[in-house]
């Protein structure tokens, strides 16, 4: 049976191989998928290892996808552009490495949040891997401005510097007093139970709070905002929907989104 798996720290919590299940049980693929937990030291052995023992493709979770990105011998456009990797695939020529957290996060906003983003301002929260593989998408999208914070300014400033887009730049947080239509949370403090520190001004009217964690209730981000008369969701059609694009990469199948995401719901 064709092996795949997702790779992480932690990884326990991953709802990848539930997602995986579902689409091989919908488009009659017949594969594994598992999870495997590493450390920053061990990531490439680990790698190296799943695909000299037969692995055909991996999901690439925190905090790795960066290292991803520099352990692959070829890249996809959207993963040279952000510099992070989240599915890698062996080929005849090596390891191959793209991006797919982007295309997911604006199939998502778009096909089941109805967010038309052309347009829009956007003020994303976090520098990490994850922020990295989707301001591409976002600009692509047609947003009129995407403003970066960061716990960390100085990442903030480095990461607006990849694109050469007078759309994107990079705030301190106590200078970010503009309001925006969509927020996007990006920062792991969710999984902490912790909100950004961001003032409540940045929500402007009618304004859709996005957080990239999931999790089978409310987290502490969506709470904050939707106390604040915000429409808040959580990153669970993403996941979905970049799983999805990994999905068709390894099989050359596009599986069916809204019933695993409504399934997921309902295993909560």
């Amino acid at each position: 049976m064709d092996r795949y798996a997702v790779v992480g720290n932690p990884v326990a919590h991953s709802r990848s191989p539930d997602i995986h299940r579902m689409f091989a049980e919908q488009t009659g693929e017949s594969l594994s998928y598992d999870r495997i937990l590493t450390s920053v030291e061990k990531f490439d052995a680990c790698v190296t290892a799943f695909f000299q023992s037969g692995g055909l493709g991996l999901n690439v979770t925190l905090p790795f996808k960066q290292q991803a990105h520099d352990l692959a011998g070829e890249l996809d456009d959207a993963a040279r552009e952000a510099g992070a990797v989240n599915t890698l695939m062996a080929t005849p020529d090596g390891l191959w490495g793209g991006n797919t957290d982007g295309n997911g996060l604006v199939r998502d906003l778009t096909r089941n949040h109805d967010v038309a983003l052309a347009g829009l301002r956007v003020l994303v929260l976090g520098a990490g891997g994850a922020v990295h593989g989707v301001i591409g998408a976002l600009l692509r999208g047609g947003v009129a401005e995407i403003v970066i914070v960061n716990r960390t300014h100085d990442r903030a400033v480095r990461l607006a510097r990849r694109w050469s887009d007078p759309r994107i730049r990079a705030v301190r947080s106590e200078a970010c007093v503009d309001s925006f239509e969509l927020v996007i949370n990006g920062t792991s403090a969710s999984l902490r139970g912790e909100v950004p520190k961001i003032g409540e001004s940045v929500l402007g009217s009618a304004c859709l709070c996005y957080d990239m964690v999931y999790a089978s209730e409310e987290t502490a981000f969506m709470t904050w905002a939707s106390s604040r008369g915000a429409r808040a969701v959580d990153g669970l059609g993403m996941l979905v929907e970049q799983a999805a694009e990994s999905f068709y990469i390894w099989r050359a199948v596009r599986p069916r989104t809204p019933p695993v995401v409504q399934a997921l719901r309902a295993l909560g």
